[in-house]
């Protein structure tokens, strides 16, 4: 037997761990090389780690939510001749729950069992981690799910035309250990990106004194405006929504405001203000909230904005997002559209020290020039780093803010620089 172990490799960024957030290869399972064995995540970004040869694999370190550091043995594989021969390639799920690292090989599944599961096709499955996620949860077998994406990749739609698969696998889970654990109840780890996510928010919540202000916007000349903007577009082209107006303006007031377009280094103590606004936009995706960020925003037009937010939002859902856009915003925006409610307390994204929330935009009346008139209220929820933004700065740029919002001509008339 000839042996080869892969040890966590260095993804970078002073990385020291990263955390298993799911297995695709078990003691016993026989990989190809490039084929995707496991799924880690470091505090910058999520990983799926390819085979480095094929192979056997002899034994695994960690479970999901564990942390390997880096440099660690992760996974040992037999490389001797035939290990990974097609007749070797076990037909059991790769996605099944792993075997601690010192368990044996598990024996083969009784006849019966084994004639329900498809058979499995050799090479790397092609899927999103939402998706191995979603197949892991239904207890289907991706390697028997036939991809209708680009290149076999494996679409969400594709799941759901895998009974037999999900069927086979939900008979060969194991019992839960616990007593506590009955049908009543189910438990779920909190381990990937949503440990990240519940990790960040504690902390900024604990560290940061939150100061919040919310201030009602009458929108109607901005609802005007990107109606009449829309109209003009192909009927075949995205549609605008407030978001990229909001984002406009935001470049706008914080020219004046700089100070809340700032980076707090809390290890230097030092506050890093930037002249670039790179705008972080809170986006809502299946494995939970991510903050894609428009580099540059105040160097952009209306429709370039508009369009970054589309195609940065869709990379940030599936999960095509790079590092670098997933990170370096100086200041967040968050809206819940439909959903936003009459106010809301948004969490700052540290290290920045401000963040804009859109609340739901609602006709109600109003007294508007001396009478009563329907007109389109949205409200902006905010909040800043009280440590670092004044509570009158903080008012102040909101009702800069507001103003642009409500004479929406102004946002793309350039600002006259005093001598």
């Amino acid at each position: 037997m000839s042996q080869y172990v892969f040890k966590m490799p260095d993804l970078g960024e002073g990385t020291v761990d990263a955390e298993i957030v799911a297995w695709h290869a078990k003691p016993g399972d026989a990989v190809m090389e490039d084929q995707l064995i496991v799924e880690v995540m470091t505090d910058k970004a999520a990983v799926e780690v390819p085979a480095p040869v094929s192979g056997r694999v002899l034994s695994i370190t960690g479970a999901p939510g564990d942390k390997v550091a880096v440099g660690s043995p992760l996974i040992v594989f037999d490389v001797g001749e035939g290990a990974a021969s097609p007749a070797a390639m076990n037909p059991v799920s790769q996605t099944a729950a792993v075997a601690p690292a010192s368990a044996p090989a598990p024996a083969a599944a009784p006849a019966p069992a084994a004639a329900l599961v498809p058979t499995a096709r050799q090479g790397r499955v092609m899927a999103s981690p939402a998706n191995r996620r979603r197949a892991r949860e239904a207890g289907i077998d991706l390697s028997t799910v036939v991809g209708s994406g680009p290149g076999g990749r494996i679409l969400r739609e594709d799941l759901g035309s895998a009974p037999a698969a999900a069927a086979s696998r939900a008979a060969l889970q194991p019992v839960p250990d616990r007593a506590d654990v009955s049908a009543e109840t189910s438990e779920i780890k909190v381990i990937g990106l949503r440990r990240l996510i519940a990790e960040r928010m504690s902390e900024a919540k604990r560290n940061i004194p939150h100061f919040a202000y919310v201030e009602e916007v009458d929108v109607t000349e901005l609802e005007s405006l990107r109606l009449h903007l829309n109209l003009s577009r192909p009927a075949d082209a995205a549609s605008l929504s407030y978001l990229p107006l909001v984002v406009m303006a935001l470049t706008r007031v914080l020219e004046s405001f700089p100070q809340c377009n700032v980076l707090y280094d809390a290890e230097r103590g030092v506050l890093v203000r930037h002249r670039a606004v790179h705008v972080g936009i809170a986006t809502q995706t299946p494995d939970g909230l991510k903050v894609p960020v428009v580099r540059n925003a105040e160097s952009l037009g209306l429709w370039e904005v508009a369009a970054a937010i589309r195609r940065l939002a869709e990379r940030a859902r599936s999960n095509k997002a790079t590092r670098d856009e997933l990170v370096g915003s100086t200041i967040t925006v968050t809206s819940l559209g439909k959903l936003g409610g009459i106010a809301s307390t948004p969490i700052i994204n540290a290290p920045e020290v401000a963040i804009i929330g859109l609340n739901k935009a609602i006709e109600r009346p109003v007294v508007h020039h001396g009478a009563v008139a329907v007109r389109r209220i949205m409200n902006l929820s905010s909040s800043f780093d009280h440590r670092f933004v004044d509570g009158y700065d903080a008012a102040a740029m909101i009702q800069a803010l507001k103003e642009l919002l409500e004479h929406p001509a102004t946002i793309f008339i350039p600002k006259v620089k005093s001598k």
